[in-house]
């Protein structure tokens, strides 16, 4: 039943939904490129790397579903900082979501463009971004719903793509391809795995939607489960195929090393297919970040970390209208002008720093509301922490010199519109 929550915003999100704005948001530049990078890392094994990579994954999506279990609202980790950490802490989850998802929109829409324009060869690559971005923009304008209802067309246009990639590359998979397995030993495999890490992070973009969600109690911690379940499986098929089919050394010369597979198969128009998934996989993406990112928005508006604004919802459709046309302009921006790479590489550092506040949230709830005991969050906090520090010293200043950025701003928005209790 569609009904509006007491903010306005209409619980309209089946599971079926919110695992698909899961999908979309996990299932992008990762296995399309970051299989290749890690790939060159370890060698065949990266598909250690892979399943321990997912294994923490898995423990911060637990989390993730236990806290927006309990607290259904829109921001997901910025929400549960403030409510059993203190303000900074959710403000720092918070801030470093809304820069890290920004820039790495206009990342994969260009990504997005340079597919398209491979099926398309017509005007320019950079037009047919431009035009994503509008496109996907108004999507989300005109309802959660509508939105959601594409993002299902767009992810089972990926899906069936890599499924097709993994069925067609099975027979001509080739033993001596894992041989040999490790060249580079157990720190290679580490490496991998942080590289890995966040191939699987957009898990939390359903928590960042909880509020449209309906029956987020039940809905929401089946969505993060089977959503994590589903990328880990098809990343180990796909990297497994890939391995076999083309060796790691060829993955790694490559910037798209599921396109060289695709031409090394036989299948019929398996390239254009995969050519197609990649495209999908890249809409997928810049869909869920703007969903995402306006419904952040949304919630550090209502803390007047951000002005007031930010929480008004529109009287008709039932969103984040003033969020939702930000976004969308602040991504057309950066795709123009070229995303800021220092905001890009930070992003490894506050993606790694969102979650390991996640974890401390959940080890901050009663008793009564931890689902999953007090292990897995630990085990995802002490993985989030252990990857960070793995990180150039470069990465980790630039995203501490982001945050710090982010506080003087917010102390500024508190002078001008008060700061609500």
């Amino acid at each position: 039943m569609k009904k509006p929550t007491e903010k306005g915003l209409l619980r309209s999100l089946t599971l079926k939904d919110a695992v698909g704005i899961g999908l979309g948001a996990i299932i992008g530049a990762g296995i399309f490129v970051v299989t290749g990078i890690a790939a060159g890392v370890s060698g065949p094994a990266f598909i250690i790397g892979l399943f321990i990579a997912g294994g923490i994954a898995a423990c911060n999506a637990l989390s993730s579903a236990q806290l927006a279990a309990i607290y259904p609202q829109s921001g997901g980790t910025y929400e549960y900082g403030y409510i059993l950490i203190n303000p900074s802490f959710g403000f720092s989850a918070g801030w470093m979501f809304l820069l890290s998802k920004l820039a790495a929109a206009g990342v994969v829409a260009i990504g997005f463009g340079s597919y398209f324009y491979q099926l398309v060869p017509i005007g320019s690559p950079m037009s047919f971004s431009v035009l994503a971005i509008i496109s996907l923009t108004l999507a989300n304008y005109f309802g959660i719903k509508k939105a959601g209802i594409l993002n299902l067309v767009i992810v089972s246009v990926t899906l069936l793509s890599l499924l097709y990639l993994s069925l067609s590359g099975l027979p001509e998979v080739k033993a001596d391809n894992f041989k040999p397995f490790a060249p580079f030993g157990i720190t290679a495999i580490a490496e991998a795995a942080a590289l890995l890490f966040f191939a699987f992070t957009g898990y939390a973009r359903i928590a960042t939607l909880a509020e449209e969600v309906s029956e987020p109690k039940k809905t929401i911690p089946k969505a993060i489960i089977i959503t994590i379940i589903i990328a880990i499986v098809l990343y180990a098929a796909i990297s497994m195929v890939a391995i076999g089919v083309i060796g790691t050394e060829r993955m790694a010369s490559s910037t798209s090393p599921l396109q060289v597979v695709a031409n090394s198969l036989s299948a019929p128009a398996i390239g254009t297919v995969v050519t197609i998934g990649a495209s999908t996989a890249m809409l997928g993406v810049l869909l869920s970040q703007i969903l995402g990112i306006s419904r952040m928005m949304l919630a550090m508006g209502r803390r007047h970390d951000l002005p007031p604004i930010f929480q008004n919802i529109h009287t008709r459709y039932r969103i984040p209208h003033v969020g939702i046309l930000l976004t969308g302009i602040i991504i057309l921006l950066l795709t123009l002008l070229g995303s800021f790479e220092f905001i890009v590489r930070a992003a490894t550092f506050t993606i790694l720093l969102y979650y390991s506040i996640t974890n401390i949230a959940a080890l901050k709830q009663p008793k009564k509301d931890q689902r999953y005991g007090m292990v897995i969050p630990i085990v995802g906090l002490i993985g989030c922490l252990a990857m960070s520090v793995s990180l150039p010293l470069n990465v980790i200043i630039s995203g501490i010199g982001l945050l710090l950025v982010g506080f003087v701003i917010r102390f500024i928005f508190h002078k001008i519109y008060g700061n609500p209790k």
